[in-house]
């Protein structure tokens, strides 16, 4: 039983490199315990000798020196013994206990819950916006010779006129809409088709006049077929829009259908549920509804968008009917 401060040693050493096995699976990311054979191996003939070193003296019973059931312990035991020293693998792969204190980082304390990555809710766009100067309200006209005749996307290719928007230079109100179609791409004026003609309707039906408020789009070229704005497109407009909204400064904002909302807002929030309910947009109220194209296409939604701008109606103060 000399063995036993021996084989005690080498279990603590070999629970030791277990546990520091275990703190490298858990910082590396893993959730599953990663023990190759070799350690396997290790850890039961560990474990055997520990049994064999503390079992009771008294339970062991004296056997001649000369006595082969004596001799068979004591023969084996050099065998089982230098698990780690075995002949070389073939492979260069060194024991985990050797590697594992390389490889393990220092232990962190899991990051507070306000330092979780979420996405934002507004992102403000990058760089100096097209016609403004910091410091300074610019100038509608500034930013229309900033925008030129401009071929920023593939949308110039089969536009007829640029549609920059058009109204109120100090409007109080603003709508913005998704794209120019046919009729806007014919006369380079936004919502003059039947979906225009709606919308006038409903700026009315707001007592307001067309000429009171300023309408403008996403983006100022018709997309072929009025197909949906492409992403890149987007984005090489968005800047003029947003110029436009500094410069104008309104107090409130309708934004009509989901491409207007989810840009402005950097939100993807379907519109369905999006609108009818308050947002802001640089610390101007900004109310989502549908466009004046689908309500076209879904009469029945009707009721709903006049719902959405009654509460801007009351957020003027004005009441259906009422002129300003």
């Amino acid at each position: 039983m000399s063995e036993a401060p021996e084989t005690s040693q080498e279990l603590s050493e070999v629970l030791e490199d277990l546990r520091r096995h275990l703190l490298w699976q858990e910082e590396d990311g893993g959730r599953v315990l990663q023990v190759d054979a070799r350690l396997a191996a290790e850890l039961r003939g560990s474990a055997l000798r520990a049994q064999m070193a503390r079992a009771p003296a008294a339970k062991a019973a004296p056997a001649p020196a000369a006595s082969p059931p004596a001799a068979a312990p004591a023969a084996a035991a050099p065998a089982a013994r230098p698990m780690a020293s075995s002949a070389p693998a073939p492979a260069p792969e060194r024991p985990l206990a050797a590697r594992a204190p390389q490889q393990m980082p220092a232990r962190r304390e899991a990051p507070p819950e306000s330092l979780i990555e979420v996405p934002p809710r507004v992102r403000p766009s990058a760089g100096p916006l097209p016609g403004v100067v910091d410091g300074e309200r610019p100038m509608l006209d500034d930013i229309r010779r900033e925008l030129g005749d401009c071929r920023r996307c593939k949308l110039c290719d089969g536009r007829k006129n640029i549609v920059f928007g058009s109204g109120n230079p100090r409007a109080e109100l603003v709508f913005v809409g998704e794209g120019p179609g046919a009729d806007e791409d014919a006369q380079g004026v936004p919502f003059v088709g039947a979906a225009g003609q709606l919308l006038t309707k409903m700026i009315e039906a707001m007592g307001f006049r067309r000429d009171d408020v300023y309408i403008c789009n996403v983006v100022k070229c018709r997309p072929p077929n009025n197909r949906n704005p492409e992403p890149d497109e987007v984005a090489a407009c968005e800047p003029f829009l947003r110029a436009q909204l500094q410069a104008l400064q309104p107090k409130a904002i309708v934004a009509l259908g989901k491409f207007a909302a989810q840009t402005l807002l950097r939100d993807s929030t379907p519109i369905t549920k999006m609108r009818g309910n308050w947002r802001e947009y640089e610390g101007v109220k900004l109310m989502p509804t549908f466009h004046p194209a689908y309500l076209l296409r879904q009469p029945a939604e009707k009721k709903k968008a006049w719902e959405d701008l009654q509460q801007v109606m009351k957020f003027f103060g004005r009441q259906p009917g009422q002129r300003g």
